[in-house]
């Protein structure tokens, strides 16, 4: 199938820099076959559109979006009614997450899959790493929801979360569900990772176990970490230790690793991810509405990887980008400074996420069609040089207009 995207602002990314080009894109047998660039920078007008000729008329179209922090299950929670104080984050936690995980069955996850799905696609996310639990329905339930990404085209990094709240059987099923899923992955658009909820649930025991089977694995982790104080306080209580070195104790931070949250992460946290290599997700929305805070995110190392998340708040991973970039500017930091931020997150999720997709395109000739195009029409002259200020104050508030996965 050979298809046809005119008069395109065509946003090529590099490892370090993004070149937009005005021109035609075609696609064939899933691969971008050509990138035919127009020296006038304006619409050719005289475009015969049909089912595989499509004139984007000046639209910018861009890489895919990755949520490197999804909760699948969360879907179907929209309007449920709640019992119990919801007064601080572990309340939250036991009165409405932990409730509601239990209660999950096969069907329930399938349908909150297609949910996801859809509410992604809409949002231009092709690539996700997706945190699951369903204590109540442990074995079998990854590849439920690897099935449903597959039906629709989509690329997934998914782990079951091992925790000890649910007892001894149910963290032991976990950890299986994780090494099972992991191990029979062949399939190049979807892997697996080990996942872990905030390690104030965690036992040693459980820690050491999942250390001991992630050498074989040649994957990551995907964990909650100091996402309330509650889960700093318990771990240095209890352990004597930071979350991060706790982790590193029992060998489980690698550069393939997620740690999400880190909304009370504090230097020796910093100091053991930056020489494991493990990267942070922030997740904004979703610490404001549960209230428990923000990062100094100014004191993050530029050495530590910031990729961006959406908690399963929603799938819109568009708009934590552009959260991010207002909150930087809310704690009193330069525009440059905020710049500076989102440009590095842009290019850290390109690196992160190769290394479980090597082959994730950046719009070049050559590479695997998949890509978004924004119905943004930029309204001044596009470059190199304002690229930034068109993507931060127009492409991100923009709805996807179309979406290409594997040239579909």
């Amino acid at each position: 199938m050979v298809l046809q995207f005119k008069n395109a602002w065509i946003c090529q990314a590099t490892e370090n820099a993004v070149q937009p080009v005005f021109g035609d894109l075609t696609v064939s047998d899933g691969r971008i076959a050509d990138i035919t660039v127009n020296p006038k920078g304006a619409p050719d007008t005289k475009i015969a559109e049909g089912w595989d000729v499509i004139d984007l008329k000046g639209r910018m179209v861009t890489i895919p979006n990755v949520n490197f922090h999804e909760h699948i299950y969360s879907r179907l929670a929209k309007g449920l009614p709640i019992s119990g104080p919801m007064g601080n984050f572990v309340q939250i936690l036991e009165n409405l997450w932990w409730k509601l995980d239990r209660y999950l069955d096969e069907e329930m996850i399938a349908a909150s899959a297609r949910m996801a799905i859809r509410e992604s696609l809409r949002n231009g996310v092709t690539y996700l790493f997706d945190h699951h639990a369903s204590p109540g329905a442990v074995t079998g339930s990854l590849k439920i929801i690897a099935d449903e990404m597959k039906k629709a085209g989509l690329r997934a990094a998914l782990c079951f979360e091992v925790s000890d709240r649910n007892g001894d059987d149910i963290a032991r099923a976990s950890v299986r569900e994780n090494i099972q899923f992991i191990s029979e992955q062949t399939d190049q658009d979807i892997k697996g990772m080990m996942g872990l909820h905030a390690l104030f649930t965690l036992s040693d025991e459980t820690l050491q176990a999942i250390g001991e089977s992630l050498p074989d694995l040649n994957t990551g982790i995907h964990v909650h970490v100091a996402e309330d104080k509650a889960d700093v306080d318990v771990n240095r209580e209890k352990y004597g230790l930071a979350i991060a070195e706790r982790l590193q104790k029992f060998g489980l931070l690698n550069e393939r690793s997620i740690l999400v949250h880190g909304v009370h992460l504090g230097e020796r946290d910093y100091r053991v991810i930056t020489e494991a290599g493990a990267a942070l997700a922030y997740n904004p929305d979703s610490n404001l509405n549960n209230a428990v805070g923000l990062p100094d995110y100014k004191s993050v190392p530029q050495t530590i990887p910031v990729l961006a998340g959406t908690d399963g708040m929603h799938a819109n991973v568009a708009r934590s980008l552009k959260q991010l970039f207002l909150l930087r500017r809310h704690q009193q930091n330069s525009f440059d400074d905020a710049f500076g931020w989102i440009i590095k997150i842009f290019f850290d999720q390109i690196r992160f996420v190769r290394r479980y997709f090597p082959d994730y395109p950046l719009l070049q000739k050559g590479e695997r069609a998949d890509f978004v195009v924004w119905d943004y029409q930029p309204p001044t002259p596009l470059n190199a040089d304002n690229f930034w200020g068109h993507y931060i104050y127009g492409t991100l508030e923009a709805p996807v207009f179309s979406l290409v996965q594997n040239g579909h």
